[in-house]
């Protein structure tokens, strides 16, 4: 069985039996836990076990990951004889840490100008990423990897219009952003993806009352404008250090980011675990080889 725990968190109970024996009656049930060390679980500060065999592993952290192995013994009395027969029945569970991938978001937006060549372009720009960045620097977002461009645009029936192509990714790790994390340290992703989700909807709804403004209270239209309903928004996920997405391997949990499994790593923000050329690494979570 694969179970999927969310890191910091504790994993949902592990139980030392099938469906169907769980239905009987079992006969001085006795149930060994091994970790994914080789070595028993009873004992340990991190293990929660119960009588009746089940095992909550409280805390989960990557290190953790790996196989747990239970080992069911119990007794089966023939009615007649009375005699006694101890049967032995292994289950293992591959229980995995994860983390919910941190988003950004990748917006395309544009304006029409009245030429490429035009001076006031590039002052647009920069004046619009300031007014962007403004809206959106108390939740510790910003603006990156931004870029304008101008084509020449004809469109049917009509003539030559002269557009700017504008992208740029709202991105939740402005400066300060750590100091913020440090106040939910256990769910940092789920208030940081909060954080960018909230970003992405001013900056929406910033475009969308740029409609609203060209239609209400300008006489003469400006010589750059919005295009109405050009805004566009796509997100993109990246995973932190030791973690990444594999959606064959992890076909449940596709969207996770799933700690780097041994002889494989991720020392960045990228979204897939690398393998190691030379795979000496034994651990879960590596960053390195």
């Amino acid at each position: 069985v694969t179970v999927y725990v969310k890191v910091f968190a504790n994993s949902p109970f592990l139980v030392c039996m099938d469906l169907a024996r769980s239905q009987e009656e079992l006969i001085d049930p006795k149930y060994l836990w091994i970790g994914p060390d080789g070595k028993k679980l009873e004992g340990r500060r991190y293990a929660n076990l119960t009588e009746t065999g089940k095992l909550t592993v409280m805390g989960f952290k990557e290190s953790m990951s790996g196989a747990y192995t239970c080992t069911l013994s119990h007794k089966i009395i023939e009615t007649t004889t009375q005699e006694e027969r101890e049967m032995f029945e292994a289950y293992q569970f591959m229980v995995y840490a994860y983390r919910e991938a941190d988003h950004a978001y990748q917006v395309f937006v544009r304006f029409t100008t009245r030429d490429c060549e035009l001076a006031a372009n590039g002052l647009f720009f920069e004046e619009l990423k300031k007014i962007l960045n403004s809206i959106i620097s108390d939740l510790t977002c910003h603006i990156i990897e931004s870029s304008c461009k101008c084509h020449s645009v004809k469109l049917p029936k009509q003539g030559l219009l002269h557009e700017l192509f504008v992208s740029f990714q709202v991105n939740p790790f402005a400066p300060g952003w750590e100091e913020v994390c440090h106040q939910v340290p256990y769910d940092c992703e789920d208030a940081t993806n909060m954080r960018v989700q909230e970003a992405r909807d001013r900056i929406g709804e910033f475009f969308h009352k740029q409609t609203y403004a060209l239609k209400r209270w300008f006489q003469t239209v400006p010589i750059i404008h919005y295009m109405d309903n050009s805004f566009s928004v796509i997100r993109i996920d990246s995973c932190r250090p030791g973690f990444g997405k594999n959606d064959i391997t992890h076909k449940n949990c596709a969207s996770c980011c799933v700690v780097c499994g041994p002889g494989t790593f991720s020392p960045n923000n990228e979204v897939t675990c690398q393998t190691c050329t030379r795979p000496r690494v034994k651990m879960y979570g590596a960053r390195s080889c």
